[in-house]
């Protein structure tokens, strides 16, 4: 298989947090398969707040839109609050996802990209729906249709699934790899568009 780039995003600023070790456990299984998946931690960057405006300024910003533009898939992992993605990713997804007046141009088009999320609970298993939605309309990214969902008693310690969550995230990291590798060489390239 090719080696790909597929760079594991953390976007939760709690500093125990379970996505953080759901984003460390799916770089591993991706660089076990020979790919390119360093783990980013959005509580340890420091990047600005979105305001569409100071963060384009940011190193911070353009080091990590320069990451998600070269990559050729990218999986999100972040926590679930109040039945919905945190709104750390979300403003990442914002800031660089942005085309404005300082001549970026959106980072996101026609990304793979994969939803590796946390919960205390299980019933908010479809709270990605809206943030899959923009993605694909905004930005022509291809969802993949395998999200792990782990929620509180899907963790048999601090570090170990349980063997059905854990066969699920492998499932879903392998499925985020072979998209993007059907992918890769697609024909088209998007803009915005409607």
């Amino acid at each position: 298989m090719e080696k790909l780039k597929l760079p594991v995003f953390s976007c939760s600023l709690d500093p125990s947090s379970r996505s953080r070790a759901l984003a460390h456990i799916s770089s591993d299984l991706l660089k076990a398969a020979g790919h390119d998946a360093p783990v980013l931690d959005l509580a340890y960057l420091e990047l600005p707040p979105f305001d569409n405006d100071r963060v384009f300024d940011s190193p911070v910003f353009r080091d990590l839109h320069q990451i998600v533009q070269a990559s050729d898939g990218v999986i999100l992992a972040f926590p679930i609050y109040n039945w919905a993605p945190s709104s750390t990713v979300k403003s990442f997804i914002e800031a660089t996802g942005a085309t404005g007046d300082k001549g970026q141009t959106a980072a996101w088009f026609d990304k793979v990209v994969t939803f590796v999320c946390a919960a205390g609970l299980t019933h908010s298993y479809m709270a990605t729906g809206i943030l899959a939605q923009s993605m694909m309309y905004d930005f022509k990214c291809v969802l993949n249709p395998y999200t792990a969902y782990i929620a509180d008693r899907d963790w048999e310690t601090q570090i170990e699934l349980t063997a059905d969550r854990k066969t699920r995230l492998e499932k879903t990291v392998t499925v985020h790899a072979e998209l993007a590798t059907l992918l890769r060489n697609r024909s088209y390239r998007s803009d915005w568009e409607v």
